[in-house]
């Protein structure tokens, strides 16, 4: 059986806020559009959902990031500022050429550094950001 993973789901409360600063990281807007209809809530289970999604692609076009907005219903709980060790999502990564840069990029669309940039075992740089609305990514540079 062949599988492949297609993409990760991030929902999000500033969808505009979320595409620049993923596009920021070097992820490309595939499209942005609205779904609704009868058919999206039996697929989810969240009857009379109205959402705004926008997919966005990493370069080489093995990844994909879908984020979402809910127009309809209103969003129930809200898991942004949880740490790196809550049970359930923790975190996407990323890996890319220059890691320094990357942050400074970032960090001037609001992005803290979590903890600190580490080497591990002279493989990689790592480390972890949060973005907007308190998204947690993983950063990675292939160093060795």
């Amino acid at each position: 059986m062949a599988i492949r993973m297609d993409n990760v789901g991030i929902v999000v409360a500033d969808l505009t806020a979320a595409i620049d600063f993923f596009t920021d990281l070097g992820l490309e807007l595939e499209n942005r559009m609205t779904i609704e209809g009868e058919w999206s809530g039996r697929v989810t289970g969240v009857a009379g959902q109205r959402v705004e999604i926008a997919m966005l692609r990493t370069p080489d076009g093995h990844g994909k990031l879908e984020l979402s907005r809910y127009l309809e219903p209103d969003v129930i709980a809200d898991h942004r500022q949880a740490p790196v060790n809550a049970l359930g999502y923790l975190r996407v990564m990323f890996e890319l050429d220059d890691l320094d840069a990357t942050l400074v990029r970032l960090a001037d669309r609001g992005a803290t550094l979590v903890g600190e940039v580490v080497n591990y075992e002279n493989v990689y740089r790592l480390c972890y950001v949060r973005g907007p609305e308190g998204i947690l990514l993983g950063l990675a540079q292939y160093i060795g």
